[in-house]
């Protein structure tokens, strides 16, 4: 059994910016279906963010006031 490389496939990421300009170019597509893609595009690279940053989501526990800081 082959081992899976960790990650986005890069063929899913290539299909979607496929799909996003394919869309946004289609005079007949729906304000709606422009933004379904485009809600896709942006889940794949919140997605690629998570897996890119090792620290990511690791300030949500801090409890220090922005304010605080500023003084």
């Amino acid at each position: 059994m082959a081992t899976q490389a960790k990650g986005i496939n890069p063929e899913v990421t290539k299909a979607v910016n496929k799909i996003l300009k394919d869309v946004m170019k289609d005079s007949t597509a729906s304000l709606l279906d422009k933004l379904k893609v485009i809600d896709r595009a942006l889940k794949l690279e919140a997605i690629k963010q998570r897996e890119d940053g090792d620290q990511w989501g690791s300030g949500f526990m801090e409890m220090e006031d922005e304010k605080g800081e500023e003084e």
